[in-house]
């Protein structure tokens, strides 16, 4: 019996993935729930495992786009499992093809169709600002085709010496998806960025005192990512606009926090979503963020664990940015977004005093954020960064950290 192997849906409105890798070789025997294929949707890299055992006939290449519901491979379910490790045929060694005699090379006849460019080839090249004169045509006496353009390269100048080589990789459908997201983010949202910078020396001196103990009892770091969770639901509860959304010609607001936390996966950003924020202490943040992080840099995280959330933190810190300007995730209407800690002089009760300073950048959609509230968020976050003690922990820490 023939079983075909459809594309299973990733879920809600993918309507297409792209095969990443095959695991398994054509006509290999496998088992059944083995992961046979990795395949890519523009939300996540998921396996693909096998719906039975037997031999696998695999009827698409690696890089190709396919369908959810399209056939990917068939399995002859009747076939006996081979015994032992038997050692894999030798394939018969094609015998060498001579080549033939070169004919003389014959002198190019140039026509008025040489060097022209196609219709769709003259539409590339205007895109890629490209003089048809600079490309050569491979098409019937010597036309440019869609092809030469696609394959054409801007002009780098006269080199000098030196290596320049070039290589051409295709972009994975997650990659693809999220460069149409943030092209899209900035051709349809009023987007404007408003900065501030906090004072982390409450939180460092928090940190040092009970990170050991944290970790003892609970097994997970007392990080950054909890204080600014918090304080971004302590601010959320306070501007609600920024906890809300564009729906055709209303706003959507939501009495829950659902953070999104952008994490750079193995193939590309990824942004898994903490669920009901609000509800979490110190610990759960941790232990969540934790959690999704591994999953992401694993390649396990799935599509409903990315799938929604009403606010964005990004950490360019990690990287070392010393200040940047974070693109929205639609369709949310604001993003966090933190940077690294660097000594500062600042002036503390009129004495300079060296503080580790953080520079915070809240992107908004100011169709439905005004200034006011933009701004008044932003202050909010930094209060509570500055003065976690009270704002966040009511004055009881060992309390708010479970110890």
């Amino acid at each position: 019996m023939i079983l075909e192997m459809k594309v299973p849906s990733p879920g809600e409105s993918i309507t297409e993935v792209e095969i990443a890798e095959w695991l398994v070789q054509d006509g290999d025997y496998v088992e059944k729930d083995q992961a046979i294929a990795e395949v890519d949707s523009d939300k996540a890299t998921l396996e693909l495992p096998a719906e039975a055992s037997g031999t696998i006939t695999l009827k698409a290449e690696e890089g190709d786009a396919v369908e959810v519901g399209a056939i990917v491979c068939l399995i002859d379910t009747s076939a006996a499992k081979p015994e032992g490790d038997a050692p894999a045929k030798e394939e018969a060694k094609p015998e060498a093809v001579k080549e033939a005699p070169k004919a003389p090379a014959v002198a190019e006849s140039k026509t008025y169709a040489t060097g022209t460019a196609s219709p769709a080839a003259k539409k590339v090249l205007a895109e890629k600002g490209i003089a048809a004169s600079e490309v050569k045509g491979t098409g019937k006496d010597g036309r440019i085709t869609k092809e030469d353009a696609v394959n054409a390269v801007p002009s780098m100048g006269t080199p000098t010496g030196g290596s320049r080589g070039t290589s051409r990789s295709k972009m994975s459908m997650l990659r693809r998806k999220v460069a149409e997201r943030l092209v899209e983010a900035k051709n349809t949202t009023a987007m404007l960025t408003t900065f501030n910078e906090v004072d982390m020396s409450p939180i460092f001196a928090l940190r040092k005192e009970y990170k050991e103990a944290f970790k003892a009892k609970h097994g997970v770091s007392l990080g950054f990512m909890s204080f600014f969770t918090l304080a971004v639901v302590r601010a959320l509860k306070m501007y609600p606009a920024v906890n809300s959304m564009i729906d055709g010609k209303e706003m959507l607001s939501y009495d829950f926090c659902d953070i999104s936390i952008a994490v750079s996966g193995p193939k590309g950003l990824m942004v898994p979503v903490i669920r009901n924020a609000e509800n979490l202490t110190f610990r759960g943040v941790e232990a969540e963020v934790k959690r999704l992080a591994l999953r992401a840099r694993d390649g396990q995280i799935t599509v409903d664990e990315m799938t929604g959330g009403t606010f964005t933190i990004s950490n360019g810190g990690v990287f070392g940015s010393m200040l940047s300007t974070p693109i929205i995730n639609p369709p949310q209407s604001g993003i966090l977004g933190m940077h690294n800690i660097v000594e500062r002089p600042v002036a503390i009760d009129g004495k300079v005093e060296i503080r580790p300073i953080m520079y915070v950048a809240l992107s908004y959609d100011h169709r439905i954020i005004d200034g006011r509230e933009s701004v008044g968020f932003l202050v909010a976050v930094k209060e509570a960064l500055e003065n976690p003690t009270e704002l966040l922990m009511d004055n009881e820490i060992k309390k708010a950290l479970e110890l």
